[in-house]
């Protein structure tokens, strides 16, 4: 079966960008999915060669439409289907992202930090520069 156009919605599933299409039609509906630039509605038909740029948790990821897919695959082959485009300054880094960074535990019912203590534990991370 030869696909000259598919959903974008349902290409963003089928190589696995999304964990389910309801999550990749809201991903579109919330404007997290660009088209050369443009915001990209869930029925908004792609091509091979079209660029697009997708928010995941906290980084962009941008990709080429190598080959259309309508339907899940395999990781294997949804990788055959699109290529990374995205700039190395781009791409997350796990040791430089605060978010993945060990944090401190605090005692059950302590409450929030202080304003004091918002300082030394910035102090202390090295984040108060």
């Amino acid at each position: 079966m030869n696909l000259e156009k598919v959903r974008i919605d349902k290409f963003l599933w089928g190589i696995r960008l999304y964990k389910t299409r309801t999550l990749a039609t809201e991903a579109c509906d919330s404007g997290k999915v660009k088209i050369d630039g443009d915001n990209a509605k869930p029925s908004k038909l792609i091509k091979v060669g079209d660029i697009i740029k997708v928010r995941i948790e906290h980084h962009v990821k941008t990709i080429k439409v190598v080959k259309l897919l309508e339907k899940r695959v395999g990781a294997p082959i949804a990788i055959e289907c699109y290529e990374d485009l995205t700039p190395e300054s781009e791409k997350p880094s796990f040791i430089k992202s605060a978010f993945h960074m060990q944090s401190g535990t605090r005692d059950r019912g302590a409450g929030r930090p202080t304003k004091h203590d918002r300082r030394e534990i910035d102090q202390f991370t090295g984040l108060d520069d």
